[in-house]
């Protein structure tokens, strides 16, 4: 049987992805009013959401070119599904955490993958991760451009919002605008789901 370290793997700036989608999971999942064992469940859905990243051929997120080739763009959609079976085989996951990890790139209206569901037939997990995750990844640098500030991000996101459950989205917009991204998830989140510390994580 295969064996991930999952925090620990050398992605750096995929790990640096997986902790700001968690931290904002947590909070919109309290934003929401979900149980503290639930809004654990969503940070620990949102840090290990894109691993199966380890899977795919690294010149792809490392080559710094503008588009990828269609065949390239299947391969990188099939992460989700990688993510899924590493977690799956590796064990000690609950499946609200697995869906999660699985559907994140499900939109709304039915356009997203690898299913294409639609609404609320996308599992609850999977909902709050898509608008948390293409947050984190607007405002932060890519190969391809430089991150967005935050009220530019939230215009993209409104354009697109279409892709998101609209409780959630207004949810998240709350977050933003009342709490900022300031104060991210306590520490104790990371020190109790992943045994590591905010100081040990900096290292």
């Amino acid at each position: 049987m295969k064996q991930y370290r999952i925090i620990q793997f050398d992605m750096a700036k995929e790990l640096a992805h997986g902790m700001c989608v968690s931290n904002l999971a947590y909070l919109t999942g309290r934003e929401l009013g979900m149980d503290e064992d639930d809004c654990y469940q969503l940070a620990m859905a949102g840090m290990v959401h894109d691993v199966g990243k380890l899977e795919l051929e690294k010149y792809i997120y490392g080559r710094g070119e503008d588009t990828l080739t269609i065949e390239e763009m299947k391969y990188v959609r099939s992460h989700s599904g990688l993510s899924y079976a590493i977690l799956n085989e590796q064990g000690g996951y609950s499946q609200f955490v697995l869906d999660s990890v699985l559907y994140h790139h499900e939109n709304y209206d039915g356009t997203g993958y690898p299913s294409n569901l639609v609404g609320e037939d996308i599992p609850l997990g999977a909902r709050i991760i898509r608008v948390c995750d293409v947050f984190a990844a607007l405002i932060s640098d890519r190969p391809y451009r430089k991150s967005f500030d935050m009220d530019t991000a939230v215009e993209l996101m409104i354009e697109e919002v279409k892709n998101f459950d609209m409780k959630i989205f207004l949810a998240f917009m709350r977050l933003l605008h009342e709490d900022g991204i300031e104060e991210t998830a306590d520490a104790k989140v990371y020190e109790e789901i992943f045994g590591i510390t905010a100081e040990e994580e900096k290292e």
